[in-house]
């Protein structure tokens, strides 16, 4: 094995939040981070960008520095958009390091951060509106 192909070193991870799925692959790089395209640091929505540099911050300045991040997102709103790159963000970074230690303090700060949300949409149910609510009765 040529020492070329042992530093070429890529992990693929993906994050899924309600019906959001993103897919993140992390290179050995200078730290940039993309979005669908975007540069991190600009995309518009500042809340959604802060959930998703969480998992960023916490790795610390060495980690960040070392690789680059590409995301592909689609499906859900925003904030689920936003959850599922942190989830996809996270779990890559724990595969890219292989540190235990990273993955003890994203499993302190958030057990989500790794482990996603299960909670999802409860689907309507046949001659409803939506899953819980029925026809109003006007007797009674």
């Amino acid at each position: 094995m040529s020492t070329r192909s042992r530093e070429l070193r890529v992990v693929i991870s993906v994050g899924k939040r309600k019906t959001a799925v993103a897919r993140a692959v992390i290179t050995p790089g200078s730290g940039r981070v993309w979005i669908n395209g975007i540069p991190i640091e600009i995309f518009p929505i500042e809340l959604a960008r802060l959930k998703m540099m969480e998992p960023l911050l916490l790795a610390g300045d060495s980690i960040r520095s070392s690789v680059d991040i590409k995301v592909n997102v689609g499906g859900g709103g925003v904030m689920a958009q936003a959850d599922a790159v942190r989830i996809a963000i996270a779990r890559g970074l724990v595969a890219f390091t292989g540190s235990e230690e990273l993955r003890q303090l994203y499993r302190e700060y958030s057990r989500y951060m790794l482990a996603g949300d299960p909670r999802q949409t409860e689907p309507e149910k046949w001659m409803r509106y939506s899953a819980r609510r029925w026809r109003q009765k006007s007797y009674r």
